[in-house]
């Protein structure tokens, strides 16, 4: 007894110290995707740094989430104003912002690169702060499309990189699917699940395969819905109904390949089909490929399969 008495405090010290371990974040990227995981990793309780390439970006980028936070004041702390204020507050004085990333990522625990999907752009970054984050710092990607381990393929710490895929937006979502390759460590893979869960979201276990667990479902059924407007089976109208009312979907494949954007719809099939040509289910759709060309990009150009300019 005395034994399994002392092997589970050990157990349970060595739980509580990998989950302290991680009390310095840095996540680069001051868009909507880098923002929100600020915000929730700020909301936990974890001293934040957003980077990004010039002071305008990361104030626009800190804007956003001061605007967020009201709004989650204004509907959870509605019958408490006070405490409302002060989970504002003790979430912002979380949060530091920066433009040079190298000297941020020298100190960090945890680096979270939310920017372009661009491969070799993310390949650079990594590259430069593999020379100079501590040895014990672990690299994450959001990326949604492209392989974690081709973007971890520059860096001496391939034991210490995996996924983090957040959603859109991430203080709504609650999901966050947890990526490891070959070479990601146990305790990698565990820190990682372990930070996911601390900032309050649900957390799944995925391989590193093309889309992961959501895209990887989710993107062929959008490519599979063009295509049917494409042979003129339906109407993207009829199709987003049917599978709204149907299938119980909050929104129809039209509306969520708007929601998305064309371009970046386009952009991972474009990429899964090079990784894989012969697989049907990736092939490029001509009418995405119009559209993007005609800048009709869904919801943030005003224009995509429906018109928002009204």
């Amino acid at each position: 007894m005395a034994f399994a008495t002392s092997a589970l405090v050990r157990s349970l010290s060595t739980s509580a110290s990998r989950q302290a371990a991680i009390k310095h974040v840095t996540v680069i990227g001051g868009g909507l995707m880098g923002t929100g995981i600020t915000q929730v990793a700020a909301q936990s309780g974890h001293n934040v740094t957003m980077c990004d390439v010039s002071d305008d970006i990361v104030q626009k980028g800190l804007a956003r989430i001061q605007d967020s936070l009201k709004r989650v004041v204004k509907k959870k702390y509605k019958d408490d104003p006070t405490a409302g204020q002060k989970f504002f507050d003790s979430t912002m004085e979380n949060i530091r912002i920066d433009t040079n990333v190298e000297r941020v990522a020298a100190s960090t625990d945890l680096v979270i690169e939310a920017i372009i999907e661009n491969l070799d752009i993310k390949q650079k970054l990594f590259s430069s702060l593999d020379k100079v984050a501590p040895q014990h710092t672990i690299f994450a990607s959001n990326t949604s499309s492209l392989p974690i381990k081709d973007i971890a393929s520059t860096c001496e710490r391939q034991d210490r990189f995996g996924g983090l895929h957040f959603f859109n937006p991430v203080p709504v979502m609650k999901l966050v699917e947890v990526v490891r390759f070959g070479a990601t460590s146990n305790e990698t893979f565990q820190s990682l699940t372990d930070f996911g869960q601390a900032v309050g979201k649900t957390t799944v276990s995925c391989k590193d395969t093309p889309g992961f667990i959501v895209n990887r479902l989710l993107v062929p059924y959008m490519m599979e819905a063009v295509r049917m407007l494409e042979r003129g089976e339906a109407s993207a109208r009829d199709i987003d109904t049917a599978m709204k009312l149907g299938a119980g979907y909050p929104m129809g494949p039209f509306e969520l390949c708007d929601y998305v954007g064309l371009d970046t719809t386009k952009f991972i099939v474009q990429g899964w089909h090079e990784l894989d040509p012969d697989q049907p289910l990736f092939k490029p759709s001509e009418l995405v490929n119009k559209l993007v060309a005609e800048g009709k990009l869904g919801m943030k150009s005003g224009e995509g399969f429906y018109s928002y300019k009204k």
